[in-house]
């Protein structure tokens, strides 16, 4: 007959210091620049998002429905494979975030990493921080912000292809019929994130609300 054994909860002391290790570890690896991505998971009213950050600043911002696993691997080749899990990173995208859902904050103020995106496509990218909250603007128009009047569709796959969403507000850019068009996290995220910018939203504007 064979024996069965029950795991043994660690007690307090125990758990405080394996946290303490672990905080030893994370302070290591970072003052010999031994790390290229930190992240962490937090929860938000849309689901469980992926933040990661290099020395840079903010380099990603994922959904769950993109597979947090997948991002992961894409991040290891693309920037670098020293990736570590770190639920004390992040502290400051993650309370904006917070406010952002809470109705509390409207602009986010954080360092970007953008060498996820060509030029062209961070030259979009960035003048999505300029839609103001509670407005939006067609892909069209945000071709001509940015001096490409002819460029919508490249417009349309930078705003797909968006590393950073909801800081970098890409759910503000519709068709110019005031259709959804596209989103990374699905078109009901986008529908919840322009409702919760403005409750009366009815997807049927393309210029102010």
């Amino acid at each position: 007959m064979s024996e069965q054994t029950t795991a043994v909860p660690a007690t307090q002391d125990e758990t405080r210091m394996l946290a303490e290790l672990n905080k030893k570890f994370v302070h290591d690896a970072r003052s010999q620049q031994l790390i290229e991505i930190s992240y962490r998971i937090v929860d938000s009213p849309i689901g469980r998002l992926l933040l990661a950050s290099t020395e840079a600043g903010l380099v990603r911002v994922a959904f769950e429905t993109e597979g947090h696993g997948r991002v992961l691997e894409v991040l290891a080749h693309k920037v670098g494979p020293r990736i570590l899990k770190d639920d004390r990173s992040l502290d400051d995208a993650a309370r904006q975030l917070d406010q952002y859902f809470s109705g509390a904050l409207q602009e986010f103020s954080l360092p970007l990493d953008l060498r996820l995106s060509t030029e062209f496509r961070r030259q979009v990218q960035l003048e999505l921080g300029h839609i103001a909250y509670g407005q939006t603007q067609s892909y069209a128009q945000v071709a001509e912000h940015i001096g490409k009047p002819k460029a919508v569709r490249a417009v349309g796959s930078a705003c797909a292809t968006n590393p950073l969403p909801i800081v970098l507000p890409c759910h503000r850019v519709l068709r110019t019929d005031g259709s959804l068009g596209g989103y990374l996290g699905g078109l009901g995220i986008k529908t919840r994130l322009l409702k919760l910018e403005n409750p009366d939203f009815d997807g049927g504007e393309a210029t102010l609300f």
